[in-house]
């Protein structure tokens, strides 16, 4: 299967599509910004990165393309934005097109992440560091993605390796 063209929320099938692992870059889609986080070619450990103003789709891409090239990233894992319930509405639909464009830009699979609590955990963490109320606020996203992405390697690492 054509890497550029999967886009799947199943762990087994993108750790399919990236035989040797390689460096993963997270995105906590929001509607004024994006945060980012990267974890290690072997799936151990995700660190909070940029926090980036998102915008019209072409800038997002060139800012995710050079995050892309400058670290060799393999992968992509994007937060899906599910209801309580499990089921998705307007925003899950939003992350799923933006993956589907993102795929196409980079040329690289997506795997779309359940993203519930993932804010709550940033938060709670970011607390836990005794930060400031603003700081908290300029680093929410990034340490968001990072708890996206360290979930997905969790389950990666034990459907790769």
């Amino acid at each position: 299967m054509d890497g550029a063209a999967l886009i799947t929320d199943r762990a087994a099938e993108f750790s399919a599509a990236l035989p040797d692992g390689g460096v993963l870059l997270a995105l906590d889609l929001g509607t004024k910004t994006i945060g980012t986080a990267l974890c290690d070619a072997g799936w151990r450990f995700a660190t909070a990165d940029k926090t980036l103003p998102r915008g019209k789709f072409g800038r997002d891409r060139e800012a995710l393309a050079s995050l892309v090239a400058a670290r060799s990233v393999r992968g992509v894992v994007i937060g899906l934005p599910r209801n309580m319930d499990g089921s998705e509405g307007p925003r899950a639909q939003a992350s799923r097109a933006y993956a589907r464009n993102l795929s196409a830009a980079l040329g690289l699979p997506v795997l779309l992440w359940d993203e519930r609590w993932s804010t709550v955990s940033a938060e709670r963490a970011l607390i836990e560091q005794d930060l400031s109320r603003a700081k908290r606020k300029e680093r929410i996203d990034a340490h968001a993605a990072a708890v996206i992405l360290q979930a997905a390697i969790d389950t990666l690492a034990g459907a790769a390796f």
